[in-house]
């Protein structure tokens, strides 16, 4: 490796293995080889802007709250599986690593075994792709069928964004787009209004999405591009509900806003030796 150019080094984090990625100019990111997890990213000259829990669980087991979740092959409830799937709680190895001048990637890959099998049974690959550089944070999740059957999957990539005060939040264009509300008894409506402001619970996933959205947190902002992923979730439990999980303090809901992209409402099916690629990039300003 070219320290010069960037560095990519394997790592301990919190008793689990771990990848730390730096760029030359000094973007950096970690991620958990548990759940194939970015936990944090920094962009060059700034700060955090991912929200990681404090009180997150370390134990090679649980969910880790915060970073970017992995979602596959099953979103939510929808479905007989566990909740969000099993991808978030597997350990991935990495299979690719590359350091060039402007940017560092790594490619993180998880494939079906006697565990997965157990609950989805399905042959199937995953590869996660992050790229790292400048402003910006480039997340690829690729799916193969490598079985001699088709399956439905769902996929998601939760994105947990660091805000200041979710309360000051605006995210900008959803305006028109029909969106099924969780929080509200799965009802269907449309949004209404110019920004989506956060002033209560929110658990929304918007049907049809915009590519790119923007989170705009005066005098900063996070511009949000997704390819492949025809589905959006906004997410906040507020402070109730923020109460009732054990790995998140009680007021840290005013401190992280989930804003992520999905294939959610319908399922995709995918044919044996076929692919599906999902493309999510985040760029601060």
């Amino acid at each position: 490796m070219n320290e010069a150019s960037g560095t990519i080094q394997q790592i301990d984090h919190a008793g689990q293995p771990a990848l730390s990625l730096q760029a030359a100019d000094g973007a950096n990111c970690l991620i958990s080889l548990f759940g194939a997890q970015v936990l944090s990213w920094i962009p060059a000259g700034g700060t955090d802007r991912l929200y990681l829990s404090p009180d997150a669980r370390f134990d090679g087991h649980s969910a880790i709250r915060g970073g970017i979740p992995v979602i596959f092959p099953q979103f939510a409830e929808r479905g007989d599986g566990p909740r969000h799937g099993f991808a978030r709680t597997r350990t991935w190895q990495l299979s690719e690593q590359r350091i060039a001048k402007d940017f560092v990637t790594a490619t993180l890959r998880l494939s079906d075994d006697e565990s997965s099998r157990a609950v989805w049974p399905h042959a199937f690959a995953l590869e996660l792709t992050v790229v790292l550089g400048g402003n910006r944070l480039d997340l690829e999740l690729a799916a193969e069928n490598t079985g001699d059957a088709p399956f439905l999957f769902a996929a998601a990539l939760h994105s947990y964004l660091r805000v200041r005060e979710v309360e000051n939040c605006r995210i900008e264009g959803l305006r028109g787009k029909r969106y099924i509300d969780a929080a509200h008894g799965n009802t269907v409506t449309s949004d209404r209004f110019d920004a989506v402001v956060v002033e209560d619970e929110i658990d929304r996933l918007y049907c049809g999405a915009p590519d790119t959205i923007v989170l705009n947190e005066s005098p900063r902002a996070l511009g949000l591009q997704s390819e492949g992923f025809p589905d959006l979730v906004v997410w906040n439990p507020w402070e109730h509900k923020c109460r009732a999980l054990t790995d998140l303090p009680d007021l840290d809901f005013r401190r992280m806003i989930c804003i992520e992209p999905a294939l959610a409402e319908r399922p995709l099916e995918l044919a044996p030796g076929a692919y599906w690629t999902g493309r999510h990039t985040l760029v601060a300003a």
